[in-house]
């Protein structure tokens, strides 16, 4: 019992011989260092004018874009051209197919471009040739659309924009050969893709925005 009680005797003389000792410390701070005597502290800061230039320079349409375009047109398109070249304007493949969007020569002849090597240099002009060839595509499918959409053909459910990828894929002539075959007639490309791989893949996109046009042109 006595030697508890000189532990804590102990402890106790120890933590207010500490207390004593920081509370007699001579040291101070110099605030002297922390002046700001001296200093210019009325100022402004101005709107550097090239910010000013480059937001002026934009238009509503350079907002338009959303990171996540769920199954829109603009999803359409843009996970088509990623399928297709991996959304690269300049891109040519092995086959000789063009841009973006992967456009053959005799396809851009039958929307209006004749230069294969402007178009290639254009991203407007790839832009538009993928609306006109979409249109023109829906005009020639119109009745297969009617007639097969919401159909399943081969295990999928067929929709407009799966049929709308399969023929920017194998043209529409095919696509129509490969529907009314009930999937027999399987189209597939120098590199293996078949139509059903596109009508499955681009399934249930929004493709509404494109109107059926015989005559449809990119310039």
């Amino acid at each position: 019992m006595v030697r508890n009680i000189a532990s804590y005797v102990s402890i106790t003389l120890t933590i207010l011989t500490l207390l004593y000792v920081s509370f007699q410390s001579n040291e101070t701070i110099d605030l002297s260092k922390y002046s700001t005597e001296g200093l210019d502290l009325n100022y402004t800061v101005s709107i550097d004018a090239s910010v000013n230039d480059k937001h002026s320079a934009l238009k509503d349409s350079d907002f338009e874009f959303s990171p996540y375009l769920g199954k829109s047109f603009v999803g359409f398109k843009e996970a088509l051209a990623f399928k297709e070249s991996g959304g690269d304007y300049t891109s040519v493949n092995t086959y000789g197919y063009l841009g973006k969007y992967q456009f053959g020569s005799e396809t851009l002849k039958l929307i209006g471009i004749h230069n294969p090597s402007k178009f290639l240099k254009n991203p407007k002009l790839q832009e538009k040739a993928f609306i006109a060839n979409s249109a023109r595509n829906k005009w020639i499918l119109r009745r297969d659309i009617k007639n097969f959409v919401g159909k399943r053909i081969n295990g999928i459910i067929i929709t407009e924009s799966g049929i709308l990828a399969a023929a920017h894929l194998a043209g529409p002539g095919s696509v129509k050969k490969y529907l009314r075959s009930y999937g027999l007639d399987n189209f597939a490309d120098g590199y293996g893709t078949t139509i059903h791989n596109y009508m499955k893949r681009f399934s249930g996109y929004d493709t509404s925005f494109v109107k059926p046009n015989k005559k449809a042109k990119a310039i």
